[in-house]
C-alpha cells in the first residue's frame, strides 16, 4: 500500500530587530497583560549545512541542538515569499533523539557545516500566535508565528512596523556576523626574523 505523501507545514512569521533588553521587558510586560502563556525557554546551537543540492535547489538545511543535550531538530526550508512583509515559506521539521549520529549521517551524505550560531530564545503563545523573544550574538529580535493575515495587525499592537520586517533569516545574519567579525580582526604583525636576531645580537 503506497504512503499518503504528508503534507509540508507553511510557516508565515514577521521578524525585527530590536534596540536591546529593554524592548524584550516591554514586550514580556504588554504579553503578560494580554493573557499571553510562556511555554518554553531554552538554549539553541544552529547548525547550518552546505551539501548536495545546493545550487539547484534554494533550500536551506538547519539541525539546531537544544540546551546542550542529545536531543534536537532538523529542519529544511524552501524558499521564501514576501506579502506586506510576511515570510511564507515552506518548513519540514524531524525531531532527532541523537544530534551527533544525525551530524554524522549528514556528513556521510555529503554535507558539511557550513557555519554555526547560538541563540537563547522565550516562547509565548497569544491568540494562536506563537510570540519568540529572540537573544543572539549580533542583537535582540521578536518573531511573531502564525496565520499570515493576522500578523501585521499583532505587530502593529506591539508598536512594530511590518514594512520595517527583516527579510534575511538569522542563519543568513550569523553568516553575515562572522564574515564581519573576521574583517574587523587585525592581522598577526610578521616579525623579520633576521631583523629579531639582529636587535639580539646589538643589545
Amino acid at each position: 500500500m503506497a504512503r499518503p505523501k504528508r503534507d509540508r507545514t507553511i510557516e508565515s512569521e514577521l521578524k525585527f530587530r530590536l534596540t536591546g533588553e529593554k524592548d524584550h521587558v516591554n514586550l514580556r510586560a504588554m504579553l503578560r497583560d494580554r493573557g499571553a502563556q510562556m511555554s518554553a525557554r531554552y538554549r539553541e546551537e544552529n547548525y547550518r549545512f552546505n551539501g548536495p543540492g545546493k545550487s539547484t535547489r534554494n533550500t536551506t538545511l538547519r539541525l539546531r541542538i537544544l540546551n546542550g543535550g542529545p536531543h534536537g531538530v532538523l529542519t529544511a526550508k524552501g524558499p521564501a515569499k514576501f506579502d506586506g512583509g510576511v515570510k511564507t515559506r515552506e518548513e519540514t521539521e524531524v525531531e532527532v533523539k541523537d544530534v551527533h549520529a544525525t551530524l554524522d549521517m549528514l556528513e556521510q551524505l555529503g554535507f558539511r557545516v557550513g557555519w554555526t550560531y547560538p541563540k537563547r530564545r522565550t516562547l509565548w503563545m497569544l491568540a494562536g500566535v506563537a510570540v519568540t523573544l529572540d537573544v543572539l550574538d549580533f542583537g535582540w529580535f521578536v518573531e511573531l508565528e502564525g496565520p499570515a493575515d493576522s500578523l501585521p495587525d499583532l505587530a502593529r499592537s506591539f508598536g512594530l512596523d511590518p514594512a520595517h520586517a527583516l527579510k534575511d533569516s538569522y542563519s543568513v545574519m550569523a553568516k553575515k556576523h562572522l564574515k564581519a567579525k573576521k574583517l574587523t580582526k587585525k592581522p598577526p604583525i610578521l616579525v623579520n626574523p633576521r631583523a629579531l636576531q639582529a636587535e639580539k645580537t646589538s643589545s
